[in-house]
C-alpha cells in the first residue's frame, strides 16, 4: 500500500450513475476497504470490505450493505441512473403528474358512484337485462368513438404533444361530470353516459398517444422501455392512495348529492391546475410550429435565438391548436398548380428541393416537398411560410424582409409570387445564420415536431438552376 506522510492512498473508485464517487483502501490484512457514501440513491452507507477469494470460502466477495426504506422506493418507482438518465424537466412533471392522476382518480370514484346508481344499483326494481344493456351500448360508443379519433387526429398529437395532453385531461373531467349528473335526469341517462364514454375514450387515444411522444422526451439512455414502467408503477401507487382515500369518502358523500358535486368541483379544480403545471414545466428541445414560430419572431425582432426553457415557457398551451396561419407542409402538387405557367412560377427564383404557394388573402401557405426532402429541408419549408406570415403582421422586421412587407402592403395581391420569389433569396441568407442559432441554443434540428403529409413529388428545374 502506498503512504505519503501518513495519508493512505485509494487504490481505486467506483460510483453507480451521477452519485458521489467513493474510494478503496487496503485494510491491513488484504482486504479491500471501501468509503463510506457514494450510492446514497441505493441506501449504501457504511463502510464494508471485501476479503480476497477463498479466505472465506468465496463468500467475502459479495458486500453487504445497509439499504434504506426511502433509497428503495426511489429505486422501484425512479428509472434506472436517475436523474442522467431522463430529461431534466422529468422531476417537476412526474410529481406535479402524480398530483393530477390522485385529483382524477377521487373524481372518478365519485363518476362511477354515480353511473352505477343510475344503471340501479341499490334498486330493486331495476331490470338487469336493462342495465346490462345500457352498459354495451356505453362501451360499444366508445369504441367506435376511439377509432374514428384515432383515424382524424393521430397524426397531429405528437405535433401539439403539450397541448393535446391539456386537452386529454380538460376532456375527461367533462366526461365525469357527465357521468356525476346522468343519474339526475333519468331520461337522458343513456344518452348521457354514452356521451361520456365517447369522450372518455377520446381522452384515452390522446392521452396515451401524447404519454408516449413525452416518454421518448423524457429517455436519455434509450430506456424508453425503464422510463414506461416506471412512469406506470408511479401511476399505479398514486390510484392506489386514490382508492384508499375514496373508500373514506364515498360514505361522507353518497347521502349528500349537494356535498358530492361541491368536492368533484374542488378536485377538478385540482385537477386542472396540476395539468397545467405539469404541461407548463415541460421543456421540448424539438421545434413544432408554435415553438418555431416563437423562436423566429424572436430572431427577426431582436436577432437572438430563444433557448428551448424560454421558448417553451413562452409557447400558448390553451390556444396552440388554432394558429393564425395556416401553414400546410407535404400538400399534393396537383392542388397547387393546372398549367405548365403555374409550375414555372413555383419553381422559378430559387433551387430548394420545396416548391411554395402564398394566398395572402386567406393567410394560407402549401408546401410541396421534393423526394429528397430531409429534415432541414422540412425545417426551412416552415421557416420560410412563417417569414411569409410575418409580412401580414405588425412588429419590426430586418431591412430586405421590410422593405417586402410595404411592397405587399402597396401592391396588388398578384404581386406575391414575386414577393415569394424574393424571399427565397432573402431565406438564402437569414436561414443559416438562424439554423446555427438554433444549435447553439440547444434546439434539436436534426429531427422536429412539424406536422407534414406524405406526398412528395419531383421536378424539373430551369436550365439556369443546380441542383445543390
Amino acid at each position: 500500500m502506498v503512504q505519503n506522510a501518513g495519508i493512505e492512498v485509494a487504490l481505486c473508485s467506483e460510483q453507480f450513475g451521477s452519485g458521489a464517487a467513493r474510494g478503496c483502501r487496503a485494510a491491513a490484512d488484504g482486504s479491500l476497504q471501501w468509503e463510506t457514501g457514494g450510492w446514497h440513491w441505493w441506501g449504501f452507507s457504511r463502510v464494508f470490505s471485501v476479503k480476497p477469494e477463498g479466505r472465506d470460502g468465496g463468500r467475502g466477495g459479495t458486500p453487504e450493505a445497509a439499504s434504506s426504506p426511502l433509497s428503495g422506493l426511489l429505486a422501484v418507482f425512479l428509472p434506472q441512473g436517475f436523474p442522467d438518465s431522463v430529461s431534466p424537466d422529468y422531476l417537476p412533471y412526474q410529481l406535479w403528474d402524480s398530483v393530477q392522476a390522485f385529483a382524477s382518480s377521487l373524481s372518478g370514484a365519485l363518476a362511477t358512484q354515480a353511473v352505477l346508481l343510475g344503471i340501479g344499483v341499490g334498486n330493486a326494481k331495476a331490470s338487469v337485462s336493462a342495465a346490462t344493456a345500457t352498459w354495451l351500448v356505453k362501451d360499444s360508443t366508445g369504441m367506435l368513438g376511439r377509432i374514428v379519433f384515432a383515424w382524424w387526429k393521430g397524426s397531429k398529437l405528437d405535433c401539439n404533444a403539450k397541448q393535446w395532453r391539456l386537452f386529454a385531461d380538460i376532456l375527461n373531467d367533462v366526461a365525469m361530470f357527465l357521468e356525476i349528473m346522468a343519474p339526475i335526469f333519468p331520461i337522458c341517462f343513456a344518452i348521457t353516459v354514452c356521451t361520456s364514454n365517447l369522450a372518455k375514450c377520446v381522452v384515452s387515444v390522446a392521452g396515451g398517444a401524447t404519454r408516449a411522444a413525452l416518454t421518448m422526451h423524457q429517455a436519455r439512455r434509450n430506456n424508453m422501455a425503464d422510463v414506461s414502467a416506471k412512469d406506470s408503477s408511479q401511476e399505479t401507487l398514486v390510484n392506489l392512495a386514490g382508492l384508499l382515500v375514496s373508500l373514506l369518502m364515498l360514505p361522507m358523500v353518497s347521502d349528500c348529492p349537494s356535498l358530492s358535486l361541491g368536492c368533484f368541483f374542488l378536485l377538478t379544480a385540482l385537477h386542472i391546475y396540476a395539468n397545467y403545471r405539469a404541461v407548463r414545466a415541460l421543456v421540448m428541445e424539438t421545434l413544432n410550429e408554435g415553438r418555431l414560430w416563437l423562436v423566429l419572431k424572436h430572431f427577426l425582432q431582436k436577432g437572438e435565438v430563444l433557448n428551448p426553457t424560454s421558448a417553451n415557457q413562452m409557447e400558448p398551451l390553451w390556444t396552440g391548436f388554432w394558429p393564425s396561419l395556416s401553414l400546410s407542409l407535404g400538400v399534393p402538387l396537383h392542388c397547387l398548380v393546372s398549367s405548365v405557367s403555374e409550375l414555372q412560377q413555383l419553381i422559378d427564383g430559387h433551387q430548394e428541393p420545396y416548391l411554395l404557394r402564398w394566398d395572402p388573402s386567406r393567410n394560407q401557405i402549401q408546401v410541396v416537398l421534393s423526394q429528397t426532402a430531409g429534415p432541414e429541408t422540412v425545417l426551412r419549408a416552415a421557416t420560410h411560410g412563417l417569414v411569409l406570415g410575418a409580412l401580414k403582421q405588425d412588429g419590426p422586421l430586418p431591412g430586405e424582409l421590410e422593405e417586402l412587407r410595404n411592397q405587399l402592403q402597396a401592391g396588388p395581391e398578384k404581386d406575391c409570387w414575386v414577393i415569394v420569389k424574393e424571399t427565397h433569396q432573402v431565406l438564402d441568407k437569414l436561414f443559416p445564420k438562424f439554423l446555427k442559432g438554433l444549435q447553439d441554443a440547444g434546439w434539436k434540428t436534426e429531427k422536429h415536431q412539424l406536422e407534414v403529409d406524405e406526398w412528395r413529388a419531383t421536378w424539373l428545374l430551369s436550365p439556369e438552376k443546380k441542383v445543390l
